[in-house]
């Protein structure tokens, strides 16, 4: 019984560590940030809307992409027509402020989610700021496509950690 006990207590310790390891958001990622104008409901309800239109695009742009490097050139070469998509969308929603898209090093405050911490600093990413873009901001990532699961259509992921596979088979 005292085996079991100490195996249930390093098998507790390796699950728990292997999930906060997740969370970590790899050195070579591509962010993806929409700012709004401001935190009024119509500039937050906006901002979403931009963020869907960009998680859905950028889903199928990236989908079958390996390696960051191809995820630039493509981010890269799509970035007239991410603008055009995000005039269109801005257009139809009614929306008189001026936007910008910008693919590069671009700031982001420190933020907690999930319980890790995520540094304040300067990433490769693409943002895209609407109007004073003073309002509370979205980000994820968005290669490795970690934010984009959400776009896929009609998919369910399941995430499974191998070691808390195992304890739920033998225990």
């Amino acid at each position: 019984m005292k085996k079991m006990f100490i195996l249930f207590v390093i098998l507790f310790m390796v699950i728990t560590s292997v999930k906060a390891d997740n969370f970590v958001i790899p050195n070579d990622a591509i962010r993806l940030r929409v700012i709004p104008n401001s935190n009024s409901e119509y500039d937050q309800n906006i901002k979403m809307k931009v963020k869907n239109l960009l998680e859905y695009k950028m889903y199928n742009l990236l989908k079958n992409t390996k390696g960051v490097k191809r995820a630039r050139e493509i981010i890269k070469s799509n970035i007239s027509n991410i603008e055009k998509d995000i005039s269109e969308l801005l257009i139809s929603e009614n929306y008189d402020k001026s936007f910008n898209v910008n693919f590069g090093n671009n700031y982001f405050p420190s933020k907690e989610y999930r319980g890790v911490i995520y540094k304040e600093g300067y990433y490769e990413s693409l943002v895209v700021t609407l109007g004073k873009g003073e309002g509370d901001n979205w980000w994820c990532v968005l290669f490795p496509p970690l934010c984009l699961l959400e776009a896929q259509p009609n998919e369910k992921v399941e995430y499974k950690f191998f070691i808390e596979e195992l304890f739920d088979k033998f225990f």
